[in-house]
């Protein structure tokens, strides 16, 4: 009977934070760009910004199937799915578009595959579904974090 209280309280932990993703994510493509919301404007080109938005959602991919494979307890495929999003997934980007980021934007950024990492290695190590449910929560705060701080503004003039 623990057991299944335990999957049964990790479940419910999962889906909170699964439902509160989906309310900041709507309220986050809600914003106008352009509106002077107290956000920091990264003025990029279009095809800059959108490999970013890929490499964002690759994010939301992961925390997807982490959720999912989490609710059934299949920690191997948690560990999977993060390390897909890890720092292995990270690409070279010119230096043009690196000087373009804040700082504070590349940090929050490699701190997010870091956690994403992190939490592949717990979920094999600890095997603990609580856990992983504890490590995406502050992981998302990353996302939270970047969502609320920053913006991209398009520029594609030479």
């Amino acid at each position: 009977m623990g057991k299944i209280k335990y999957y049964s309280v990790a479940a419910a932990v999962l889906s909170l934070l699964s439902i509160t993703l989906v309310f900041m994510l709507m309220e986050a493509g809600a914003s106008n760009p352009g509106a002077d919301d107290g956000r920091t404007a990264i003025v990029v080109t279009s095809t800059e910004r959108e490999g970013v938005k890929a490499e964002m959602r690759g994010f939301l991919e992961a925390v997807q199937t982490i959720i999912v494979a989490n609710n059934a307890g299949d920690l191997n495929a948690v560990a999977v799915a993060a390390r897909k999003v890890g720092r292995s997934s990270l690409r070279p980007h010119s230096p043009e578009f690196a000087g373009k980021l804040p700082m504070a934007f590349r940090k929050l950024g490699m701190d997010t595959h870091s956690r994403f990492d992190a939490l592949a290695v717990d979920a094999e190590q600890f095997e603990s579904m609580v856990h992983v449910s504890q490590q995406l929560g502050a992981l998302m705060g990353n996302c939270v974090a970047c969502h609320k701080t920053f913006h991209m503004t398009v520029n594609d003039s030479p």
